[in-house]
Parts: C-alpha cells; sequence; structure tokens
C-alpha cells in the first residue's frame, strides 16, 4: 500500500469516474486502474463497483477511503511542518477565493506573488463559499478568502473590511446629491445574485419602503451598472470596484451613511491543524501591497499571522 494509491481512490471517489481521476492526476487511465485494482487485491475487499455508466464506492469502500483522505492530510502536514522548520517558501499552494471578491484581488495578487515567490506552486480557482469550506475540511485546498461568516471545523482569520456604496442612474443621481433610501422609494433596486452581504446591504434600505418594489438580480456587479446605466433606479457595489468606473459613472456614487449595512468583512479561512504560517503569510504580505490603505485588518499589518 502506498500513498500513491491511497490519492488515487481519494480522487476516484471524489470524480466517480477513472477517466477524469486520471485526468486530474496527470496518469494514464491503465495506469489508475492497475493501481487500484491491486490495492483490492491486496486489502481483498472491492473498494469501486464499475459499470460502463459510472463508478460507485461501495459501503467498504466509503470507509477506506474516508481513511485514506485522513492518512493523505497527515502525510502532507508531516511536509508542510519540515517546510517550517527549515524556513522555506516553497511547494504547492493551493487557494480558492470567492467569485464576488476574486475580480477586485486576483489580477494583482496572481501577478505581484509569482514574483516575490517564485518558488512557490501557486494554483487559484473561484469557488463558491459552500465549496471552498467543503474542500479545506476534505484537505483539497490550503486556505480561501471570501466574505466573513461562520464555518465549524474551519479558522477563520479576518483579512480586510470593505466599504459598500451606492450607485445610481444619472437622473437618480441629478435629484439626490445626497443619498436618502427614502428618497428612493419608488426606484428599481438591482441586487447582484447568490451574493449575501451585498443582498444584505441592498435590501436594508428596503426596510419601511411601502408600496410597490422592483428588485431585480444580475450575475455581477459590471452588469448591475450597465442595467442601471440603461434603465435607471441603483445598486450596490464594493469600494474595490471604484477604481473600475468611468470619471462619468463615479459621479454616479454616493456613500452610505446612518444605520445601514454599509460594509463587508473578508477573511481568510483555513483547516484548524494548519501549520503552514509562513506560507500564509505570503498571501497577507502581498495583499498589503496593492490593497488600499486603511482597508487590511490592523493586527495584521503589524505582526502577520501567528497560529
Amino acid at each position: 500500500m502506498t500513498l500513491q494509491q491511497l490519492r488515487y481512490i481519494v480522487a476516484i471517489d471524489r470524480y466517480r469516474s477513472f477517466a477524469s481521476a486520471a485526468d486530474a492526476l496527470g496518469v494514464t487511465q491503465p495506469t489508475l486502474s492497475g493501481m487500484v485494482g491491486k490495492l483490492e487485491e491486496e486489502l481483498d475487499v472491492k473498494i469501486f463497483e464499475r459499470s460502463s455508466r459510472r463508478v460507485a464506492t461501495t459501503a467498504a469502500g466509503a470507509a477506506i477511503v474516508g481513511q485514506a483522505a485522513r492518512v493523505l492530510m497527515e502525510a502532507g502536514r508531516l511536509t508542510e511542518m519540515v517546510s517550517e522548520m527549515k524556513g522555506a517558501v516553497a511547494g504547492e499552494f493551493r487557494l480558492a477565493v470567492g467569485p464576488s471578491i476574486a475580480p477586485y484581488i486576483l489580477p494583482d495578487f496572481i501577478r505581484l506573488y509569482m514574483e516575490d515567490y517564485p518558488g512557490v506552486t501557486l494554483s487559484v480557482q473561484e469557488m463558491r463559499p459552500d465549496a471552498m469550506i467543503r474542500a479545506l475540511r476534505e484537505a483539497t485546498l490550503d486556505a480561501g478568502i471570501a466574505a466573513t461568516g461562520h464555518a465549524a471545523g474551519v479558522y477563520e482569520i479576518p483579512l480586510y473590511t470593505e466599504r459598500f456604496y451606492v450607485y445610481l442612474s444619472d437622473d437618480c443621481r441629478r435629484r439626490l446629491p445626497v443619498f436618502d433610501p427614502a428618497a428612493l422609494e419608488h426606484e428599481h433596486l438591482w441586487v447582484m445574485r447568490e451574493v449575501q452581504c451585498l443582498r444584505q446591504s441592498a435590501f436594508s434600505f428596503c426596510k419601511g419602503r411601502i408600496g410597490r418594489r422592483h428588485v431585480y438580480e444580475a450575475g455581477n456587479i459590471d452588469t448591475l451598472i450597465r442595467i442601471v446605466d440603461a434603465n435607471g433606479g441603483y445598486t450596490i457595489i464594493p469600494e474595490m470596484h471604484l477604481p473600475m468606473l468611468t470619471e462619468r459613472q463615479r459621479a454616479n456614487v454616493r456613500g452610505i451613511d446612518g444605520d445601514h449595512l454599509s460594509m463587508r468583512k473578508v477573511s481568510m479561512y483555513i483547516r484548524e491543524d494548519c501549520v503552514r504560517e509562513r506560507m500564509l503569510n505570503t498571501v497577507v504580505d502581498t495583499l498589503r501591497r496593492f490593497m488600499p490603505r486603511g482597508m487590511m485588518e490592523s493586527a495584521l499589518c503589524r505582526g502577520g499571522i501567528r497560529l
């Protein structure tokens, strides 16, 4: 039994396909099938039921795959501990970023990170927060960046706080020099689909509104802004989107004051048993190079991450 064989069965269980698992692992399907067959023979148990249409994990196989995942996690932690003790910043680092955050940090982050840490094999992907937390628990990710929330079984490190702003149509802007939600009672409100913090901020303005309320949903901030420009009304945009606006569009931006929810907190999520303190601080140090002044958590700026 080898760690390689354990990686193979975990991958097959995840993808439910020998072909997809082989592709993800960078091996041929015959090699994968042969190694799994040898493991089943050694353990004298069938791990997978194979058919022409699908691959299913047997009851005994599910227990074996679960234990294999734990063994691989511990083996990975051993490698991480040695790297940390040597003070090395090298190896593979798998990072996920939420889709409502990725457009604002990934372009600069990837460029600067690759310049500063050429010894790290960086893998970055956009991922919804629920899938991100699940991947962290399964040890298929090293860290994730998403809006702050509550997730059992992972550790949360606050990174930065970002203000929200109101983006108005030209018609709204001309008669609303200072933002007042009460004055928008009969205006269209456009919100971003499946991004809870933006929805909460938007709907906090609706409290107390009477009469007909028009709420529409779009898939991204750029779409929301184009909809507002073409159809009137208003939307909510995060602070880091402001540099992406044209000079004319910036005239339509208003700050949010008072008791309304007007910011989001963004955190890094890691496994509770993570030991890669030095690697995690490479993320913090890279973010500090381009994030707006005063946005990052002050404790991180002073001392970085301490596990």
